[in-house]
């Protein structure tokens, strides 16, 4: 979380320091007018600087993964860059119309405009007179946006029209960017500021035409075939197994694929509940009936059936080196550690028990399963972890009092958190007023991509 905001931040303040040297009247206006001016400008600025990194973002380029901490840190500063966006550009669309709210409540008397200036050098030229149109475009293009911006936030709008209503954001962006090229002050091109902003249009311009081609990620794409499909009532829970060909590069226990079923439904991020085997060539997913989609999942799946993965993303993957480690489930936020499990299992035979991290599992659920619940059981008795198994209506909640009372080397240990945002947030705080340094050793997903 730390190199997010340190990114979200930088990526606000330094567009608005590099404006401000060009524009240091903005502490000491002449007037309104001025002063609308400048604001509409720093307001516009960012906030097509906010976008455009947004649009890059949504590339999913694998090389910050590492930085950020995994694709799923990049998507939460992706959607704060789009509330972000959204933000200034009311703003900007505020200063814009704030003449006409003035003058209609009385605080100002329409002035004459006064002689326009004709402007000799063509290319300065050609801007000016294209302003009227870019101002028009902007203005719907800001509607729009605003409109889309709106339902990605709204959690409960269906994620297969958030799939297909996000992507119309390319559109609206192109429209914006047209928009700033018109209206970015002349002179402030030759500035860094206005080298910033061109590399910037360049890069979300080249975002949105992939975007809108459905290009992104597809180098990353295998079609596999649905080989296994089990059903977990009691938790509510679908288990496929994928053959995967050769295209697929393996993955690491704790990492994450989109995988599509129904080309109208679109891709879903889903944990690899697996370790990768290059003999057998396999992903094992695990989705639980949460919504319209996974609820159907069971009913519209068959085996056979092609399934198009992309992937894999993601850095929860359990690299540290800690003696000990401690996991932490809630509900289907066990699916990366059945991965993990697995692969230990594999991996014990030649690994000499002293040199062995040791683990403790924490699992806390609301709902059973026995079938599940053997199963994970015997997973963890593989792979020589300590299971426990907190049934809220039976154990209570879970704490990190009690996580702390069950591991007396909780102090010497790394934590790995997957579940829902809440819970992890609670325990890290809870960790953190025990003096732990939650930052560079509490792991937690944030498997939230929209």
């Amino acid at each position: 979380m730390r190199n997010i905001k340190i990114a979200f931040w930088l990526i606000a303040l330094v567009p608005a320091a590099l404006y401000l040297l060009i524009d240091p009247s903005l502490w000491q206006p002449a007037g309104f007018i001025p002063f609308r001016a400048s604001m509409m400008q720093l307001t516009g600025v960012v906030a097509i600087v906010f976008m455009s990194v947004a649009m890059l973002l949504a590339l999913r380029p694998r090389a910050l993964e590492g930085w950020f901490g995994g694709l799923d840190k990049m998507y939460r500063l992706h959607k704060w860059l789009g509330i972000g966006a959204l933000v200034l550009s009311i703003l900007h669309w505020m200063w814009s119309q704030a003449p006409g709210w003035a003058i209609s409540l009385g605080l100002f008397e329409r002035g004459q405009r006064p002689p326009r200036t004709v402007i000799e050098e063509p290319v300065r030229a050609f801007f000016a007179s294209q302003r009227g149109f870019a101002e028009g475009i902007g203005e719907w293009a800001f509607y729009a946006a605003v409109i889309l911006l709106v339902l990605a936030l709204v959690r409960y709008f269906p994620y297969r029209w958030f799939y297909k209503t996000h992507r119309l954001i390319a559109i609206a962006y192109l429209v914006l960017a047209l928009h700033a090229v018109v209206l970015f002050s002349f002179d402030n091109w030759a500035t860094p500021l206005g080298w910033l902003v061109a590399l910037l249009l360049a890069g979300g311009t080249v975002a949105a035409v992939l975007a809108l081609a459905d290009r992104v990620g597809a180098s990353r794409r295998v079609i596999g075939r649905l080989a296994e499909l089990r059903f977990y009532p009691g938790v509510r829970t679908v288990e496929t197994r994928i053959e995967v060909g050769q295209g697929w590069p393996g993955h690491k226990a704790g990492q994450f694929a989109f995988a599509m079923s129904d080309p109208a439904e679109g891709p879903h991020p889903y944990t690899i509940a697996s370790a990768w085997n290059d003999t057998t060539r396999h992903v094992t997913l695990i989705a639980k009936q949460l919504g319209d989609h996974t609820g159907r999942l069971r009913e519209k799946l068959a085996i056979g059936q092609p399934i198009r993965l992309e992937g894999p993303y993601g850095c929860f993957t359990f690299d540290d080196a800690c003696p000990h480690q401690i996991w932490i489930a809630g509900g289907i936020g066990i699916t990366p550690f059945i991965g993990r499990m697995e692969q230990l299992a594999r991996e014990a035979a030649g690994t000499d028990p002293s040199r062995r991290q040791t683990v403790d599992l924490f699992h806390s659920t609301s709902d059973v399963d026995e079938d599940a619940l053997a199963k994970l059981a015997a997973d963890a008795s593989a792979a020589n972890i300590r299971l426990h198994l907190m049934i809220d209506s039976r154990d209570g909640f879970l704490t990190g009092e009690r996580i702390r009372a069950a591991v007396p080397n909780w102090r010497e240990a790394s934590l790995w958190f997957c579940g829902p945002a809440g819970f992890g947030d609670a325990l890290r705080r809870d960790f953190a007023a025990q003096g732990f340094p939650v930052g560079p050793r509490f792991h937690q997903e944030l498997f939230s991509m929209r």
